[in-house]
């Protein structure tokens, strides 16, 4: 462990795996903590509670596609999908930073609302702190929400079994890509916009429509889609097999990546899940994903073997392979 927080630690790459593992767990030992899925899912009366929480100091606040207000209410309805739950409420917590203009912040609480209305999942409480000027950076946001799953829905990292197809529900790295070339004022031909969305819907109806076949879900956010395999791949000692000419990505995307030579894998998505899922039901999961507006661009990617336990393996475009790490270094901080 370093002597200090680095923003490395808020990566949710290897260093933020390092800081949960020897610090927080080290104190924290719940069961259902432990396990550091996108959500708690815990025993009720009524079936399964699920409950989860998030923060985001994203900079720049307003983006093209979003701004920080809707990317919180997205982003913590798309844990509580990730775990099988239909979400029910939301809280809003505020620290705002004195001189922070009212107009702007009116504009971030419109885009909360209109944000919670097209998901149907309403902010029930809420909290707000100011602290002097120069103490924070204009608005940090933490949102919570609560969920309810079905009794025999159990989505989990530890479902993931031996020849399951790995899904992504559209193109990689659209809001990493657009926070970069926004906050350093880069021009780059084409539309680019974040991703955010609730993916609530799709998750639902692929879970509805295949019962049993949906093993895993995970919103591929900090860290990207490589980090989040290979979490994945760690949690259950399997191989995650993908193919680079299979993942969809845009071409402004793409050509923005080779530009800055970052990789895509480990720039943050907003809008997007990955599903692990039985291949029996391959094609009509697939089907029933580019029907959903949020999932149009839906593709399968890969699949689950045991060939190199626990590591993640991309086939590349030329038709060589190589080992896909978990996030080092912190590439782009405040992401979210």
């Amino acid at each position: 462990m370093e002597k200090s927080i680095l923003l490395d630690h808020g990566s949710g790459g290897l260093a933020s795996q390092n800081l949960i593992a020897s610090l927080f767990l080290k104190y924290l030992k719940d069961p259902v903590l432990s396990q550091l899925e996108d959500a708690a899912v815990l025993p009720s009366k009524e079936g399964q509670l699920a409950f989860s929480t998030d923060s985001y100091v994203v900079d720049p606040v307003f983006f093209p596609g979003g701004n920080i207000g809707e990317l919180a209410v997205n982003g913590t309805i798309n844990d509580l999908a990730m775990r099988g739950a239909v979400p029910i409420c939301l809280s809003l917590g505020l620290i705002l930073e004195e001189g922070y203009a009212v107009d702007e912040l009116e504009e971030i609480i419109k885009s909360i609302a209109n944000a919670c209305d097209y998901a149907g999942v309403p902010i029930v409480t809420g909290d707000t702190k100011v602290v002097p000027r120069g103490k924070a950076d204009k608005i940090f946001i933490n949102t919570s929400g609560i969920g309810m799953v079905e009794k025999d829905v159990n989505v989990t990292a530890k479902q993931a079994r031996i020849g399951d197809i790995i899904l992504l529900s559209g193109t990689l790295a659209d809001h990493g890509i657009t926070i970069l070339t926004s906050r350093e004022g880069l021009r780059v031909d084409g539309n680019l916009l974040s991703d955010t969305r609730p993916l609530h819907f799709l998750a639902q109806a692929i879970i509805k429509d295949f019962p049993g076949a949906i093993h895993t879900m995970r919103d591929p956010t900090r860290g990207g889609l490589g980090t989040t395999l290979s979490e994945i791949a760690k949690t259950t000692n399997l191989c995650m097999e993908i193919d680079e000419q299979a993942i969809p990505m845009q071409n402004e995307v793409r050509a923005a990546c080779e530009l800055m030579g970052l990789d895509p894998l480990y720039l943050a998505n907003e809008g997007k899940c990955m599903v692990l899922a039985a291949p029996e039901h391959s094609r009509e999961i697939l089907h029933k994903m580019r029907s959903i507006p949020e999932g149009r661009d839906s593709a399968i990617i890969g699949r689950v073997s045991e060939k190199h336990a626990g590591r993640v393996v991309l086939t590349t475009e030329s038709g060589g392979r190589r080992l896909v790490e978990p996030l080092s270094g912190e590439p782009l901080p405040r992401i979210c």
